[in-house]
């Protein structure tokens, strides 16, 4: 599932908001808070350095201060931990994927213990495409079904259930993935 040039492109230009304006609905953050509606289109990756900790029923999934932080504009930020900081042993793929216009084929994990199961609950980019490098040896997680907390934080997932951001305190929106938001 490798789209041509042509299709990327197509893929690429649909996106009305890039980041340069926020539309009239957009929330205007207060101090200290930051709107989903300033991050750029293409995506942003940037090193964020606050401790990210994920538990799966009571169980350390992940800890890192190595976190990969991809700002795109509408979406609470998607958290890529390295595979070095993520306890693998509970991961199994998935199978399937999909195509993301901004960062290539994606796979799937989902996290299985004794009887226990969450299913694709992860993805990884492990031959991202140009510009999005820095994540082929991470993995995100949704929210959904975990404990998640950015420096002490905790984290409640982006609307929807389709997109994989975390919501923490300082965001402003509306979020993309809620009813209404397709086109944004």
């Amino acid at each position: 599932m490798n789209p041509s040039a042509q299709d990327i492109a197509r893929a690429r230009s649909q996106w009305v908001w890039r980041g340069q304006a926020r539309p009239p609905f957009a929330v205007v953050p207060a101090p200290g808070q930051t709107s989903v509606w300033d991050f750029p289109r293409p995506p942003a990756l940037e090193a964020d350095a606050r401790e990210v900790v994920v538990h799966w029923n009571g169980v350390l999934l992940a800890r890192t201060c190595g976190a990969i932080r991809l700002l795109e504009t509408a979406h609470p930020p998607c958290f890529y931990l390295p595979w070095t900081d993520v306890d693998r042993s509970l991961l199994q793929p998935a199978g399937g994927g999909s195509f993301c216009e901004w960062k290539g084929p994606a796979c799937y994990w989902s996290l299985v213990r004794g009887e226990h199961r969450l299913e694709r609950i992860g993805w990884s980019y492990p031959e991202p495409l140009t510009g999005a490098q820095a994540i082929a040896d991470c993995v995100a997680f949704y929210a959904q079904g975990l404990d998640c907390t950015v420096g002490g934080e905790p984290v409640t997932p982006q609307p929807g259930g389709f997109y994989g951001g975390w919501v923490t305190p300082e965001l402003v929106g509306p979020f993309k993935g809620g009813p209404g938001s397709s086109g944004w």
